[in-house]
Order: C-alpha cells, then structure tokens, then sequence
C-alpha cells in the first residue's frame, strides 16, 4: 500500500486531507484487491487483448510461453506503474490518467477514443493501455531473450 499512498502524502499538506484522497483512490483501486482476483484478470485480460490486435507475433510467442493470459504484469497493473517509474513519472502519470478519466465522464474526447477504440479492445483505461505499450517496446526482447516463462520477463 505504500506504493500506492507515498506519491499522495507528498503531494497533500495535511494528514486529513491525504487520508481521504487514499480513501478516494482504494474506492476506486478496490476491484485490484479482491480475494478472487477478478478485477485484475478483467485488466490482465484486456492488455493480453491489446497486444494480440496490435501485435500477433508477440502475442503468438506469449502463447508458446503460456503467457498471453500477462500475469507477469500483475504488479505494474496493481500498483499503477509506481514500482517501474521514478516519483515523478509516476506522479506525472497517474496525473494523465486520471485527468483523461475525469475528461471521459465530462464526455471530452470521446470522438476521438472512438476512434482508437476502432482498432483496440473497447476500455477506457489508459493504465492498460501504457502497460500494453511497455510489453510491445519490450518486444524484440521478449522474443529473442526469453523461451520460458522460468525466465524474468520483467527485466
């Protein structure tokens, strides 16, 4: 929890008020920490989903791997990036994310989400999307280094 708690301390003043916005993110964080873990398969399953339309040999080779279903990206979908990036990418992140969210309810954008949505699985996360993208920079790696899923694919 501590991942997911430090970026809002230090950006609130006082005690009380960082206390209620962690409040505020678990509510919306909960599906992440369900004891049947069905919150995070659904977003597992939907990066899986981005990358075999975005790139099928990569997902093919995850398949070889038994990997497709992404549960070595189980921590970066948790804790939202913050163990991958430095402070202050993650603060700048979590920022995008939840201003294109908030954009999303308020009905801005959403022409043009339809658009990209045209050739990706229908979510409004930008989370997952970010998360495909890291897989998918990764890919030649991915591809060559790793045979097995005893292999790190964190690295």
């Amino acid at each position: 929890m501590s991942d997911l708690l430090s970026p809002i301390i230090a950006v609130m003043e006082e005690d009380h008020e960082a206390f209620w916005c962690f409040v505020g993110f678990m509510r919306k964080a909960r599906h992440n920490f369900r004891l049947d873990e069905v919150g995070i398969r659904r977003q597992l399953k939907t990066v899986s989903q981005i990358i075999k339309r975005k790139d099928s040999h990569l997902y093919r080779h995850l398949q070889k791997l038994q990997a497709e279903d992404c549960f070595f990206l189980y921590r970066m979908v948790v804790v939202l990036f913050r163990r991958e990036l430095t402070f202050e990418q993650t603060m700048c992140l979590w920022e995008v994310m939840w201003a294109d969210q908030h954009a999303i309810r308020a009905g801005i954008g959403r022409s043009t989400w339809a658009r990209i949505r045209l050739h990706a699985p229908p979510t409004d996360d930008l989370l997952l999307y970010a998360i495909a993208a890291c897989v998918l920079q990764r890919r030649k790696l991915i591809i060559e280094k790793y045979s097995s899923m005893d292999e790190y694919c964190g690295s």
